[in-house]
């Protein structure tokens, strides 16, 4: 990527610190996933998590963007950052005095939500201040690369740490990870930019320019729409219940989830590699569609069919190195269509609603996997011969089967989108 110096150093200063404190916060979640789920035993419980931390993050956006159109982002980062790590403090304290619960858990990734709120569309910002606009999408692809080594190796270092020294210090080392991303914020300078939003205006008026400005354009309307949607069937599968469908067919191997987690890092990081030598797409909004058509079909199917460590870290993998394909297009064309002076009031609102159907997917999920589709598949012979030739039986088969109404439903989203001629034009 051709930028300035200056600017080059600023971005690689935001991508390590970005990658680093999400590296310490991948591995708190994975530590307290494994403990909640070892005193619950429960898939509704651990899609809980995901539940609150998105209800907050959902009800905080509108808020936050008004404020980063306002403010510093940089110091919006700042105080974000410093924010979360606060509630890892209060974690570290309740389980050093045997006082932690699962509660403890909502509350702070209750928290969590409301701070990366803030967090998410000041960075975002911001990359469109530092990167010219023919690198956004191999800045996006950076990015993606960064959170996939995150995911990648947190589950690794998490089951590690936590069964040999215990979840303190995990935490410990989240709060390491979060000092070096301040730090970073610390000493770089973003460039400043002039607001269009006088401090005189109405606030309220301001919650509803990002929504006035996305639905009054059908493209980016239809676009955030479309997102939505592939939130909604990729977390009632790969967030809700993908982990407690692997500890349950594996027998509540946690190495085994930590293997497939490392080859969904690997997936990802390969993914985010590809981006970013691609040379720049012009044609963004179709490719965004076409890989989340391919993305469900071929992997969600494959996930569902797998019943060992091989093929959920096979099916894991190839999810994962589509990933950048679908997200880096789909930022890089918000980059690209919205003026700088008002990406905080937009991005957020996008964010809120694309982000809005994970709540639904979450409850849904674990409700679904844990009174319907697990019962159904342990219980009922014609259930059981009419899927179990693709996914097997016993427990954690009906978990498997709901990857097959995902496949089904994001490949129709993915290449039926292509039929939208508002997003087609998007392109142009």
């Amino acid at each position: 990527m051709n930028f300035k110096n200056k600017n080059l150093q600023t971005f690689y200063v935001l991508l390590f610190g970005q990658s680093i404190s999400l590296l310490g916060t991948g591995m708190t979640r994975f530590a307290v996933m494994i403990w909640a789920y070892e005193q619950t035993q429960s898939a509704t419980a651990l899609a809980m998590l995901g539940f609150f931390n998105c209800v907050t993050y959902i009800a905080a956006s509108p808020f936050a963007g008004v404020l980063v159109d306002r403010w510093s982002r940089k110091r919006i980062m700042f105080f974000a950052d410093l924010s979360a790590g606060l509630t890892t403090v209060f974690l570290l304290f309740t389980n050093l005095t045997g006082s932690l619960h699962l509660w403890h858990l909502y509350l702070t990734i209750g928290l969590a939500g409301i701070f990366e709120a803030f967090q998410e569309p000041a960075f975002n910002s911001t990359v469109s201040l530092v990167v010219p606009k023919d690198d956004y999408t191999r800045a996006n692809g950076s990015l993606g690369l960064g959170r996939s080594m995150a995911r990648m190796f947190a589950p690794v270092f998490a089951g590690l740490f936590q069964q040999t020294v215990g979840l303190n210090v995990v935490l410990g080392i989240d709060l390491f990870t979060m000092a070096l991303a301040l730090y970073g914020l610390f000493i770089i300078h973003i460039p400043t930019v002039q607001s269009e939003v006088k401090p005189s205006e109405n606030f309220w008026g301001e919650l509803r320019f990002g929504l006035d400005y996305i639905f009054k354009n059908a493209g980016l309307r239809n676009l955030t729409l479309s997102f939505f949607l592939v939130n909604l069937f990729a977390t009632l599968t790969y967030f809700a219940i993908l982990s407690p469908m692997i500890l349950t067919r594996s027998g509540g191997d946690e190495t085994a989830l930590g293997i497939v987690r490392l080859a969904m890092g690997v997936g990802g990081i390969l993914g985010g590699v590809w981006i970013i030598v691609w040379k720049n797409p012009q044609k963004k909004a179709r490719m965004y569609l076409i890989a989340t058509g391919l993305s469900f079909l071929i992997c969600d199917v494959s996930m569902a069919m797998s019943d060992t460590v091989v093929g959920w870290s096979v099916a894991g993998f190839l999810a994962e190195v589509t990933i950048p394909l679908i997200v880096s297009p789909y930022f890089a064309l918000w980059q690209e269509l919205v003026p700088n002076q008002i990406q905080g009031r937009v991005f957020s609102t996008r964010e809120m609603i694309q982000i809005g159907s994970q709540p639904i997917g979450y409850l849904l999920g674990g409700l679904l996997a844990d009174n319907l589709f697990e019962p159904a598949m342990l219980n009922y012979v014609w259930v059981q011969h009419s899927f179990g030739l693709l996914v097997g039986t016993g427990p954690g088969a009906g978990m498997s089967s709901m990857f097959l109404f995902t496949a089904f439903f994001g490949g129709l989203l993915g290449f039926g989108g292509l039929l939208s001629k508002s997003i087609r034009q998007l392109d142009r």
